[in-house]
């Protein structure tokens, strides 16, 4: 079994390139499974087949429930990033984070800017034992370094293009 450890410090050390440099890429794929639509009944599967789930509409839209959603998705990804991201800073700065934990609350939500649809994120950090102080500061200093948080505060590269249509039979 491989001994799990957790990524080395130099990942804080401050990249001065001129372009930006990808450390990472995951590509995950949505199909619509038997209703036809991602959200009522896909199933998302990465490209490494790590991930493999299936998406259904939550209760409280008007579906069965029983499956994920993307809203439980983000709320992982963005938890999991902070987490780790505080980790790395608590690490640097000799704080021991033992039983901390970050929950993420995703709302899904109608815009009343334009009546169409909005996501609202709510990050609680709990560090138990930690001095309140040096929590805050740790916190702070989580929420502009986490890549997650910097996306929620100042947005994110989004570029969406119609695939070719040779390339649509090759997932």
């Amino acid at each position: 079994m491989v001994s799990l450890k957790p990524p080395p410090l130099s990942l804080l050390d401050k990249y001065r390139g001129r372009d930006t440099q990808t450390l990472y890429s995951a590509t995950v794929v949505v199909t619509g499974g038997d209703a036809g639509h991602g959200r009522a009944s896909g199933i998302a599967r990465s490209d490494d087949g790590n991930l493999c789930v299936h998406l259904r509409l939550p209760e409280a839209l008007g579906g069965p429930g029983g499956g994920t959603n993307p809203e439980q998705l983000f709320a992982a990804g963005y938890a999991a990033c902070f987490h780790g991201a505080l980790s790395l800073l608590a690490a640097r700065m000799g704080i021991p984070i033992p039983g901390s934990s970050v929950q993420v609350k995703i709302e899904f939500s109608r815009d009343p800017m334009d009546g169409l649809f909005a996501l609202a994120a709510y990050t609680s950090i709990f560090l138990p034992g930690v001095e309140r102080s040096i929590a805050e500061e740790l916190v702070r200093n989580t929420e502009r370094f986490c890549p997650y948080a910097k996306m929620a505060r100042q947005g994110i590269t989004n570029i969406v293009a119609l695939a070719p249509w040779e390339d649509t039979d090759n997932r």
